[in-house]
């Protein structure tokens, strides 16, 4: 049977979307399916650049269809937008046959992050003109020194008098370097943030566009093994004039945020497309394998280990599916997608790594193979929690929202299914990044309660419901508020309640069988009481929260009737798919 919650290009169709959108997927999905899987990983180990995908983008007008947002979109082609579904979409299906296309295109989208949000309509327009003409982007914040620090860039921009060089007036000469700069071989236009000589302080911030071809800007190397062309560049004097100039001051330092914001939602569903194709050779390989005289999965602990591994992948797309929903309903009364969004870059991305992790537990020495896909995404999954902001970055991050979110619920209207055609033109007027403490959330609390009777989904909701009365009763004083390595523990425990919270929505929302949904939350009531007993364990826990985190544990509740449910849904994935030689 085919498996209807994972991506399998024999029977992709996404008929929920527009035509054009339809035909621009199933194309990508014919294109690599035409190149086969000997090319593919051929083209990965060879590091070879990825012109022939970038050429074939091109002539389909995939990435100019995908990512211009309105206004430019209506002077360049009616099916053109800023869609967060549909780019998820493409996401999964360029994760699922190699990371290194998902990265071109991932850093493209960083790139025009503070062209779309720029008040300057002739660098807007250079860069549709350039989308059409199938270019790539870049995104030129982090150095070798100082990383993604914004306050200490060493990008210096001198003011000149004849608009660097070029007689315009009011323009700039830029000199120094950038570093992990994705597509800073090609791209047509790179985002450079960088500061003025003349203005000390965040009034002195610069976002300003730059050609990778011109004769100032110098490739010094790409840092990585890899086809994915993270380069060193360097500035020498690079004439910046004055239509060149982004975004000043504070406005951008807001741009630099509010991009990645925007850009490290997708690395959810980069990393469920690996794991997708993994696991369909994962589970075909131990299906077939004869230890002992009987196939690999008829051993319980194979048994277990794949279908944790597949409930993990459920919910990492349920959650990322149902997230989708929150960026595109987001507003200036509604940034509920500042929490979702660090989710959906630290939560899902480390599932992912468990998924894959599982599933080379199985198949061992096969998962080094240099025929499979899986030894490239047993690499590659690695660096998805480690882009746009480590995992503790991220976790600190939705630190921020816990009191709120758990404790102070608003009034919100219920949020539908955003499958519509629409331009998601917020992201792009998304306006200062600050007042994380003041973003309120709907109450997460009738999620749990609508799947009261599934057994996992009640044992969860008390381990929910014991994180409230920690926050109220023991949370961190202000000398443990220092401690990040305590906090970053309290944090693994309110990522899985705002895990399964969404999970639960789109479960309602798609009719999820309930088996599936109860064997997922037994992981998720295991995942909790493990974060519990590490809580218990550190240095700076105080007696309370040490008792606090050893009443938190949990049992799920075992089922073997509904597990062996599940193992089917698994053991049907045998065969179901896998790409042509």
């Amino acid at each position: 049977m085919s498996d209807q919650l994972l991506f399998n290009p024999r029977t992709y169709d996404p008929a929920h979307f527009d035509p054009e959108t339809r035909r621009l997927l199933r194309a990508t999905v014919d294109w690599f399916e035409e190149r086969g899987k000997r090319r593919l990983i051929e083209d990965y180990r060879t590091r070879a650049w990825l012109g022939d995908f970038l050429a074939f983008s091109a002539k389909e007008g995939l990435f100019a269809t995908f990512l211009t947002p309105e206004p430019a979109a209506g002077q360049h082609g009616p099916d053109k937008r800023w869609d967060t579904a549909r780019i998820a979409a493409l996401n999964e299906i360029l994760g699922f046959y190699g990371l290194d296309y998902w990265y071109a295109w991932q850093v493209t989208i960083l790139g025009l992050g503070p062209v779309w949000q720029s008040d300057n309509a002739a660098a807007r327009e250079r860069a549709a003109r350039l989308l059409d003409a199938g270019e790539v982007f870049a995104f030129g914040l982090s150095e070798k020194t100082h990383g993604a620090d914004l306050y200490h860039t060493d990008m210096l921009l001198e003011p000149v008098a004849d608009g660097g060089g070029d007689g315009d007036g009011g323009g700039f000469r830029a000199t120094g370097s950038k570093y992990y700069i994705g597509n800073g071989n090609a791209a047509g236009l790179v985002s450079v943030f960088g500061r003025r000589t003349d203005i000390e302080g965040p009034d002195g911030y610069v976002f300003f566009a730059a050609d990778s071809r011109h004769p100032a800007y110098e490739v010094v190397k790409n840092v990585v093994d890899s086809s994915k062309y993270v380069s060193e560049f360097r500035l020498t004097d690079y004439p910046v004039r004055a239509e060149d100039v982004l975004h000043t001051g504070r406005a951008a330092f807001d741009a630099a945020l509010n991009t990645v914001n925007v850009g490290k939602f997708n690395l959810c569903t980069a990393s469920i497309g690996i794991c997708e194709h993994a696991m369909y050779e994962a589970v075909t390989h131990a299906q077939g394998r004869i230890l002992y005289g009987r196939p690999v999965t008829a051993f319980p602990h194979v048994r277990r280990e794949l279908t944790d591994a597949y409930v993990r992948l459920v919910g990492m797309k349920l959650f990322s599916d149902r997230a989708v929903d929150y960026f595109r309903s987001a507003g200036p009364d509604d940034r509920r997608y500042l929490l979702f969004n660090p989710m959906t870059k630290m939560k899902v991305t480390t599932e992912g790594e468990k998924v894959i992790d599982l599933m080379w537990d199985v198949i061992a020495a096969k998962g080094f193979e240099k025929d499979t896909y899986f030894a490239q995404a047993a690499v590659e999954i690695r660096g998805l929690p480690k882009l746009e902001g480590t995992v503790h970055v991220n976790l600190a991050l939705i630190l921020k929202f816990m009191r709120n979110h758990l404790l102070e619920p608003a009034n919100y209207a219920p949020v539908p299914t955003r499958l519509d055609a629409a331009d998601d033109g917020f992201l792009f007027r998304q306006g200062p990044a600050r007042g994380l403490g003041s973003v309120r959330f709907h109450d997460w609390r009738p999620a749990y309660e609508a799947y009261a009777a599934v057994p996992n989904v009640a044992r969860l909701r008390e381990q929910a419901d014991a994180l409230c009365a920690f926050v109220e009763t023991a949370a961190p004083d202000e000398r443990q508020s220092r401690d990040l390595d305590l906090l970053l523990a309290v944090g693994q425990l309110f990522a899985l309640v705002v895990h399964g919270q969404l999970v639960l929505e789109q479960a309602r929302l798609t009719g999820l069988d309930e088996d599936v949904l109860d064997e997922l939350f037994g992981v998720l009531v295991r995942d909790f009481s493990a974060h519990a007993v590490e809580l218990h364990g550190k240095d700076s826990a105080t007696a309370d929260q040490q008792a606090w985190a050893l009443g938190a544990v949990r049992r799920p509740a075992v089922d073997a009737d509904r597990s062996a449910r599940v193992w089917a849904r698994v053991e049907a994935l045998a065969g179901a798919y896998e790409m042509k030689a």
